[in-house]
């Protein structure tokens, strides 16, 4: 089962060292919080290395997580009160319900056709209880058109350890999707070992009357928008959305 970050699951978390995973499960467990859920089970969809889970279960939440990507999920750490297994989240049905369903990083932009957010927010209300949130957050159409994506270069390093990530955009303006296409230069300084791969990162950016639409398709309600982490209403500079569905 392939996965955009099968060959960077080694170095995904040094990768992104610079998110504060801290910070966003405080954020995360606000807005749960102003909605009525408290310390109960959530399903994470796209869990990754279980950065947002662990810090969510630290909080008194029960997290289990569904990640496509074998390796991240080999890497994950378990801990009390979260818990992943392999899984499509566009697919795979589990057999409980839960209070919430997350799908955070940007999870429902890597879904780029249409069938495949259909499918998510169908799977997502399918896991839920009547009254439960789906919470999300996405690249923003407005946003992307206002800033338009650019060359980026990142470099990172370790006692042993060296990273150079290139990150290349393509834009398809037809399709509402950017590829980014990421080469990624490892330089393991104590064996003298080089690794050179590439990946190809296809995110769909998304307007709110479209999630709005997609949203009543899977019998959801949208009952907030707000910019990631700021809370500050969506706009041209609000790269990342936060959207907090209530199923009916």
């Amino acid at each position: 089962m392939s996965n955009a970050f099968d060959s960077s699951s080694r170095y995904y978390d040094l990768l992104y060292q610079e998110k504060d995973s801290a910070a966003e499960a405080a954020y995360i467990d606000q807005l749960l919080q102003c909605h009525g859920i408290i310390g109960q089970n959530l399903l994470e969809f796209g869990s990754g290395t279980g950065r947002h889970g662990r810090q969510l279960a630290s909080r008194g939440y029960w997290v289990h997580g569904l990640e496509r990507s074998e390796s991240m999920v080999a890497a994950a750490q378990q801990a009390n009160g979260f818990s992943c297994e392999i899984g499509d989240i566009t697919t795979t049905q589990l057999d409980r319900r839960f209070a919430a369903v997350l799908a955070l990083f940007h999870v429902v932009s890597y879904q780029t056709t249409n069938s495949e957010v259909q499918a998510v927010f169908a799977n997502a209300a399918f896991h839920l209880n009547h009254g439960g949130l789906f919470l999300f957050d996405v690249w923003y159409s407005p946003a992307v058109a206002a800033q338009r994506p650019e060359l980026r270069v990142k470099r990172l390093h370790t006692a042993d350890l060296e990273i150079t990530r290139i990150a290349e955009p393509m834009i398809h303006c037809n399709q509402n999707r950017v590829d980014v296409h990421y080469t990624v230069l490892a330089h393991h300084t104590g064996s003298g070992e080089f690794e050179t791969f590439k990946e190809v990162h296809p995110m769909r950016h998304f307007s709110l009357p479209e999630l709005d639409l997609l949203a009543e398709g899977a019998g959801f309600e949208r009952l907030t928008a707000e910019e990631w982490l700021t809370g500050s209403p969506p706009s041209e500079s609000a790269w990342g959305v936060c959207v907090v569905l209530r199923k009916r």
